[in-house]
Order: C-alpha cells, then structure tokens, then sequence
C-alpha cells in the first residue's frame, strides 16, 4: 500500500506544481506529464502484485459516526486499476504534445492539473473501501472531468456538452447516495467488510440495491439509455482526455456495479436483465455509430456498444452462476474481463488517432476529409489497425472478446433446454449481426477519411503529426498485437478477478480454455506474418508510373471530390434497411424544381434519438417548472442561513422522532 499511497500523493503534487507553472506552459505540461507518468508507474506494481493474490488494505480512524477511512487492493480493484493506470499514463505523455501543438494556448497548466487529479481520483474509487472515501473519489471524477470536457469552453457545444455530463453525473451520485444509505441502515457501518458481513437483506432490499447501482453505476458507465452524455463529452474533450473517458473512466463505473453486486446475494433475474441491456446497448450502440459525421461521435457511440458487449459477458456469468453451470460462467466472466482490458488499449488508440487527425487537419467532420492516407501515413496505418481490432476482426484482439462471448452463449444453450436455450441460440446470431455492423461502421470511418480525394481544404493540406503523437499511439496498437498473439496475458488476469466475484469453480475454466486460446493466438500470428509478407512482395513489385491516370469518372467530363461517396451516403442504405425511422437522423430536403432549378438542399440532424425525443422535452418541461421557484433564490446572506437552519432543524425532529418511534 505504501506504493499505491505514493502514487495518489506524486499525482495529487504534480497536479498542485503544473497549475503552479500556468504562466509557462512548457513547464506546466512537462510537470503534468512526467508527474502523470511516474505516478501511474509507482501505482501499477502493487495492482500486478494484488492480481497475484497479494491483497492489502489500509485503515484511518476518524471523528466521524459509523466506522473508519480505509483503502485496499484485491483482485477486483487491481483488474480495474491496471487498464486505468496504464492507459492514463500514455495519454498523460501524449496529451504534453496535443496540447503544445493546438490553437488554444490558454490554460494548458489547469488542463495538465485536472487531468492528474481525474486520474488520482479515479484510482481513490477503485481503491476505496468505505463508503465516504468512495464518494468523495466518485464525486472528484464527475467535477475533473467536467473541467476537462469544458475545457474548450468558448464553443456553445463544449459548454453544453459539460453541463450535460455533470448534471448527469450529479443525478448518478444521488442515486448512489441513496444505495449506501440502504448499506449502512442494514449494516451499521460504512465499511465494505461490514457490508459483506451484514445480515441477508430481504428480496425488495436487494432488489432496490441491485436497481439504484444499475442506474448510479450505469450512468458514469454509459449504459443505454442512461448514456446521453457520453457522445456529447467524448466528442467534446480534449483527445487524450477522451481516450481516458472512453478507456478507462467509464469503467469505474462499471467496477461500482460489480462492487455493490457483490454485497447483495446473486439473483436470478440479474444474468438475464443484464444481458437484455447489453444486447440493447450494443445494438444502439452501433446504429447510431454508423450514422455519425464527426470521427469522435462514431467512437463515442461505439464505447457504447463495447459497454454493451462486457455487459453481456457479465449477464452470461450471473446466469451461469444461478443456474449452477460454472463453465458457462467461466466463458462470460472470461469474455467480459479480457474486453475490458482489449477496449482500453483499442478506444484509446482510436481516441489518440482522432487527435492526431484532428491536429493534421483541424477538423472532426469526416465529410472534409479523405485522401487522408497520402498525407497522414503513420496516422492512416494506426487508425486502419484500430478500427480492424475495435470492429473484431480476426486476427486482432478485439475477436478474441467476441469470440469468447460467442462460446459463453453456446455454452449457456447447451446447458440449459427449453426456451433459455433457445434464448442463448438467438443471442448468438444478434451477436454476430452486431458485429456485422460494427465492420460496416468502421469500414466507412476508414474508407471516408483515409482513401479517395480531399473533400475539402483541411484534408487537402493535412500534415502528419509528429514523434510526441505517434510514439504513445505505436506503443498502445503493440499492445493490441500483444493480446492478439498471446490471449492470456488479459486472461489470466481476468481469472483473478473472476474468481473473487463468481468463485474458484469459476476460474477453473481457464485452465480448459488454454489449449484452444493457445491455437487461436498462434492462428492470429500466422495470419498478420502472411499478411505484413504480402503486403510487402506486394510493395516491392509496385513501380512507380510515369503519369497518374484519372480515376475512372463514370463519364463525367470534370469529376469532383464531390462525386465521391460521403460518410451519409455509405451508410444511408444500412440504416433505411435495418433501422426503424426513430433511429435515423430527420433529414430535411429542398428538391430541385423546374427545368433550371436555382437551388437545392439537403441535411440531415444526427442529434441522439433517446435525447431528442426524450430527454429534451422532458427537461425542458421541468426546467420551466423550477422556474417558478426562482422566487427562493433571493441572492440574501440572511435568507440561506434561514434555509440551513430549517433543513438542520428538520433533520433533528426527524431523527428524534425515528427513536421516539423505535422506543
């Protein structure tokens, strides 16, 4: 712990030094950096050591009511403690050189600051053992963050986008206030050892519990439809913060659903429910991804869809666990664990590569780029490598998750006859559809930006970003290759974390998996050697030609880069296939009339249908409601202590009552 504890401590300095040194940017974003990266290597030690089994916990006595401050390591917090750290460690090295080459010259030594303290408190959450401790982390995360996503504030949309992810960040938090009340009222403590040891809870405790944490947790996570903020700040963010956003913030949240479930008595319903909501997240996930112009919104909504699948993972391990069948578990714990990890370094490479775009060529709009490939190479090559991997396709990590899912819901159908079976079966094919749009999604994505003519001046005059920008993106897909050849290296991992939460029985099927993981690694490293020896006789054999050839241009006297297929029109058959009209974007079209038409429009508005339909007439509705109270609001001293004084008094005569009542 003495290492975890300098590593929250070097953060937290480091953080306090570079908002010290705001007037030097240089300076600020160099002690930002090496503070962010010396603190992420000091805390990932004792994470591999506490996945080996060597736990260990501190303790603070305090003052306050009902117990003590405490931090520790197990295996669950490690799991997710390492993609956190590891992952926050490259962006922190590659945000010093994102930031010194952008526009804004403003502020940098804060950004450098807030990004040190997301970290450090997103590591203060995972590590937490006691209620308190735990809300202060939650709570440090949600306002560092949204510094972070306003921290281009001077753009409507970036304001906007950072009121809607602490309002939703702040509606979490209550319901997670609320579940720790029901915690301590059961247990009389606010320790998580006192939690675990408390006395069974009844079905409609455990049941609101199971509820709030689905909703609290399932907020910070992103998990449909509580994910409306998601697109907005991710695409909002500064790039590496967005990496850490997508690749790791979002699975603290996850990690809190975990934690508060293993407090409560597993419950039948909670594999299915939890699969349903996977399912539901992948596929809208994924449908809206494939429908985005800007290049951050398509891997902001495909963060989406990848919550979906580790929830479905999960699903499959609770249902496995009811249900007696610990090999099925084994799959879905297995399956979900390794995509933890393999999302982490995927999402944040494309993030990364998002930025380097961006920095090449000012834009986010992927109906001003192509031809992207000839001016971006190394750009061009890493992206193409982490939409392959994001999309999962073999021989890349991301199939190995998927993979593995797949087996879980086989599994599950064998083991289970009647209509689960048949449920399991159906699973499988929705799987596999999912995954199907997935490489159409990123098929355009790369297709759109990288190949074909400039379709505009941004991408015509695009410049590759430099070694500060490449080297972490080269350093995150050489991870990627790594799970791909060797499987095991997240698995084994993912065993550990399995077996704390679904039992020993559970882990043991690693061991039957290790010869066939084995072999599909191997396949993976075949299959990328014959390509990389194809791809350079291929190389070899090209000659250059004398004079450039025009493409082919259909008959078209003067073709244009307008003529070319735009990120709308590649997917615009997709979506009035296979989505209904309220998952499509509302389109608006002037139509050319008469023999020589003066003008004609068209555009199309891909705002998320869950905020336009939903979210925003419903707070708009409220919002004029609390208006009316503005009256309370009256900028008085006198008139707030007034109200403090009335709410504590209330709170007296409420707890005087309860012991009167209990007596």
């Amino acid at each position: 712990m003495e290492l975890l504890l300098a590593s929250l401590a070097v953060l937290a300095l480091t953080a306090v030094v570079a908002a010290a040194l705001a007037p030097w940017p240089r300076w600020a974003t160099g002690a930002g950096a090496a503070g962010g990266l010396l603190g992420c290597a000091l805390g990932l030690w004792p994470a591999f050591a506490a996945l080996s089994g060597r736990a260990s916990q501190v303790r603070w006595t305090w003052p306050a009511p009902y117990g003590e401050l405490a931090l520790g390591l197990d295996r669950l917090s490690a799991f997710f403690l390492v993609p956190v750290l590891a992952l926050s460690a490259v962006a922190a090295v590659y945000g010093r050189g994102y930031l010194l080459g952008g526009k804004r010259k403003r502020g940098l030594g804060a950004a450098a600051c807030f990004f040190n303290l997301l970290v450090a408190s997103m590591a203060l959450v995972v590590v937490a053992r006691d209620a308190f401790t735990f809300l202060v982390g939650w709570e440090l995360v949600t306002l560092t963050s949204f510094l972070l996503v306003s921290f281009e504030h001077e753009a409507a949309e970036v304001r906007r986008a950072g009121w809607v992810y602490l309002i939703a960040g702040h509606v979490g938090g209550l319901a997670l206030m609320a579940i720790f009340g029901l915690l301590i009222w059961q247990s009389g403590d606010i320790g998580f050892s006192a939690f675990q040891r408390m006395p069974m809870p009844g079905a409609l405790l455990s049941a609101a519990v199971a509820l709030l944490a689905v909703f609290a947790c399932g907020m910070k996570a992103g998990f449909v439809p509580l994910h409306v903020w998601l697109p907005e700040a991710h695409a909002a963010a500064p790039s590496h913060m967005s990496a850490v956003m997508s690749g790791a913030s979002i699975k603290v949240g996850l990690y809190g659903l975990l934690r508060l479930l293993a407090f409560l008595p597993v419950a039948r319903y909670w594999g299915p429910s939890l699969i349903l909501l996977g399912f539901a997240g992948a596929a809208y996930g994924i449908s809206q991804a494939l429908q985005q112009r800007d290049f951050k919104r398509v891997l902001a909504y495909s963060s989406v869809e990848n919550m979906g699948l580790i929830l479905i993972g999960l699903g499959i391990a609770y249902w496995g666990v009811a249900t007696g069948a610990p090999a099925v578990a084994a799959l879905g714990a297995l399956a979900a664990g390794f995509h933890i990890w393999s999302h982490a370094l995927m999402k944040g490479l494309l993030f990364l590569c998002a930025g380097s775009v961006l920095h090449g060529t000012g834009t986010r709009d992927l109906e001003k780029m192509g031809g992207l490939a000839r001016h971006m190479p190394a750009t061009a090559a890493l992206v193409l490598f982490g939409s392959v991997a994001i999309a999962g396709l073999p021989p890349l990590n991301g199939f190995v998750g998927e993979w593995l899912l797949l087996r879980g819901l086989f599994a599950g159908s064998l083991s289970r006859l009647g209509a689960p079976g048949i449920a399991a079966l159906l699973g499988m094919g929705a799987l596999a559809f999912v995954g199907a749009l997935a490489a159409l999604c990123f098929v355009r994505l790369a297709g759109i930006a990288l190949l074909g003519n400039p379709r505009g001046e941004a991408a015509a005059h695009a410049h590759e970003s430099g070694a500060a920008l490449l080297l972490p993106m080269g350093l995150l897909a050489a991870a990627c290759l790594a799970l791909s050849f060797w499987p095991a290296l997240a698995i084994e991992p993912a065993s550990a974390f399995a077996a704390q939460l679904f039992g020993g029985a559970v882990a043991s099927g690693v061991s039957a998996l290790q010869a066939s993981l084995a072999r599909l690694g191997a396949a993976s490293a075949a299959i990328i050697v014959a390509v990389s020896a194809l791809f350079a006789a291929l190389l070899l054999r090209v000659r250059k030609p004398v004079a450039r050839p025009l493409t082919w241009d259909c008959g078209y006297a003067a073709p244009t880069a307008r003529m070319q297929y735009t990120a709308r029109s590649f997917s615009q058959l997709a979506a009035e296939l296979l989505f209904p009209s309220s998952l499509r974007p509302r389109a608006s079209l002037d139509r050319p009339h008469g023999l020589f038409p003066a003008r004609a429009w068209f555009g199309a508005e891909d705002a998320d249908p869950l905020t336009r339909r939903w979210y925003e007439p419903f707070f708009v509705r409220w919002a004029e409601r609390f208006a009316s109270l503005r009256w309370v609001q009256q900028g008085v001293v006198h008139a707030y202590l007034f109200y403090i004084l009335a709410v504590v008094v209330a709170a007296l005569g409420f707890s005087a009552l309860q012991g009167w009542w209990v007596r």
